[in-house]
């Protein structure tokens, strides 16, 4: 009798097992139809980056490029009711959030790469960046190369690949890593570091608060930011490529560039915007 028991208590116990990895199977929704039954799209964006996503205290709400972005996306792929609603995302929750379903696409001035690749699908790219340096105005430094001499500090984040890149690029240099970018600019405005280094877009930010730095040289690496969707939602990124498409072809993507990025000294539109 207790034999009997345990093979009925194994048997029920399989069966809930394949019951409930039939029902994860089937638990992803497609994004495509789910927004068009909803009129929204959740969108993972960043709040603490200056022109592509920041916090607004005054409002409470989160305003920048990638913002506008995803707001004319959602509009072109659900008409003009459709909603874009925005969820805070950090470099290191970005991807678990979207691979649990807590948001249907990331946009967070996040690049294209093949290691990414291997977990998510990405639009074409909506914003050409490229890592490059900041120095102050009166700096003899006009490039990357300038940088590759001893007794050169250049400043980076801890982490971060721009650093990996610069020990490639300027060799010779010394690279300081700071905890985050608040500190590294904090850094080169006390003289501790010759150079501050990551992506153009996040740099260009930091310009547009302080006019005695200027970005030099232009990119010397080609990092485009990209829309992250989840594998297996092809025809949600269809729909967000056409948006795009349609964007770049009415002028309505050239005039958030320049709305966001045409009154910086030394920013190019035509770079920023080529695929």
């Amino acid at each position: 009798m207790k034999q009997l028991r345990k093979i009925s208590l194994l048997f029920m116990s399989i069966a809930m097992v394949l019951v409930i990895a039939g029902c994860g199977a089937q638990s992803k929704a497609n994004i495509a139809t789910t927004a068009k039954e909803t009129k929204t799209i959740n969108w993972g964006v960043k709040a603490d980056t200056k022109l592509f996503g920041l916090m607004n205290i005054k409002t409470g709400e989160i305003q920048g490029f990638d913002i506008d972005i995803a707001k004319a996306v959602t509009k072109k792929i659900l008409g003009k009711d459709g909603k874009a609603n925005f969820v805070q995302v950090t470099s290191k929750t970005r991807i678990p959030l979207l691979k649990n379903g807590n948001i249907d696409a990331i946009i967070a001035t996040m690049s294209i790469s093949k290691a990414r690749e291997k977990q998510v699908d990405f639009s074409n790219s909506y914003f050409a960046a490229g890592q490059a340096i900041l120095v102050k105005r009166t700096s003899s430094i006009k490039s990357v190369k300038d940088l590759n001499k001893d007794g050169m500090v250049v400043l980076g984040v801890k982490g971060s690949t721009s650093v990996i890149n610069m020990k490639k690029y300027a060799p010779k240099a010394e690279v300081l890593e700071l905890d985050d970018y608040a500190q590294a600019l904090t850094a080169l405005k006390s003289g501790q570091g010759d150079a501050l280094t990551t992506d153009n877009g996040i740099l260009y930010g930091m310009v547009k608060e302080n006019s005695d730095f200027a970005v030099v040289g232009g990119t010397f690496t080609h990092e485009p930011y990209g829309i992250a969707i989840d594998k297996g939602q092809g025809e949600f990124k269809n729909e967000v490529n056409k948006a795009l498409a349609e964007m770049r072809a009415d002028g309505s993507y050239e005039k958030l560039l320049n709305k966001w990025f045409g009154d910086i000294p030394g920013f190019s539109v035509k770079e920023a915007s080529q695929q």
